[in-house]
């Protein structure tokens, strides 16, 4: 029981479980503008287990098919698999059991959700593969996590307005984008490897002006879906400091100085997300 709990801490450190801060908030965020408040905590408690759930399955998925190139990667050599703390027969057991309880959760909501579960689960597992096929492998990452709000809508409604897939779309650029960021430590790795990316396809300032331009793309649509759902100042006041939090994580970061990228990655897009939740929720529940 002890090695089964020893591995079970690491498998959840190595998927960096508590990332899910990424893409939660979007998805809560779907949930309280299709219910125009809190959805009933039944609703609340299955959306959350399915979001956990499913990108659980997603990243143990993703360190067990990079397993050989994280253990050639200098930056990603020390992680568990690599390193031998966890069995690849451990973590594809996690990914069986993430993916059973992210199918539970849908077959719990809905009819809809049950039956887009398999194909969702699709999208989510075949980014891992997708830096062997396409430079633009940034975008299926922004896919995966964009669904979060319109899955969400469905689990609520039972059907798909197309006006949160604005919200899908905005939150597709904004990890797209922070995604090509994140992947210029690994240009030279990845040019080596014959991996496909953004920054290897087009060098780390070209990469840079991409990543920027992605962002702005976001704001843009974030103003749109405001004006959708005619929201008020507060959400108007999120889209600003989301904006601005944007800005100062393109900030600390340069195509010559890549040393607060984690800072940029991990604690500013984690905030961004959680702010943006926390303005748009309050002026929907304040109506």
């Amino acid at each position: 029981m002890g090695n089964l709990w020893k591995s079970a801490r690491l498998t959840l450190e190595t998927i960096k479980w508590e990332h899910s801060v990424f893409a939660l908030p979007f998805a809560l965020t779907g949930a309280v503008l299709a219910a125009r408040g809190w959805p009933r905590p039944a609703v609340l408690g299955w959306i959350v287990l399915c979001m956990v759930s499913a990108r659980s399955a997603a990243m143990a998925f993703n360190r067990l098919v990079d397993a050989r190139l994280d253990a050639a990667n200098p930056r990603t050599k020390m992680r568990a698999l690599p390193a031998g703390k966890l069995s690849a027969g451990f973590v594809a057991g996690f990914v069986v059991l993430s993916a059973a309880l992210f199918v539970l959760g849908a077959a719990m909501l809905n009819r809809l959700t049950l039956e887009l579960a398999l194909p969702t689960l699709a999208v989510l597992l075949a980014y891992s593969t997708m830096k062997r096929v396409t430079r633009w492998s940034h975008l299926v990452l922004g896919l995966a996590l964009g669904i979060a709000p319109s899955a969400a809508w469905i689990a609520v409604r039972g059907a798909l307005d197309w006006r949160i897939t604005v919200l899908t779309a905005a939150v597709l650029l904004w990890v797209g984008g922070f995604d090509v960021l994140y992947a210029c430590q690994d240009f030279e790795f990845d040019r080596a490897a014959g991996l496909k990316s953004v920054p290897q396809a087009y060098g780390l300032t070209r990469a840079f002006w991409l990543a920027r331009a992605m962002h702005v793309g976001m704001v843009g649509l974030l103003v749109w879906l405001v004006r959708l759902f005619a929201l008020g100042g507060l959400a108007w006041a999120g889209v600003a400091v989301v904006a601005a939090l944007l800005i100062y994580e393109h900030s600390i970061v340069s195509p010559r100085d890549l040393r607060r990228m984690n800072a940029a990655f991990f604690t500013l897009n984690g905030v961004i997300s959680v702010v943006f939740f926390g303005f748009f929720a309050a002026d929907v529940l304040h109506k």
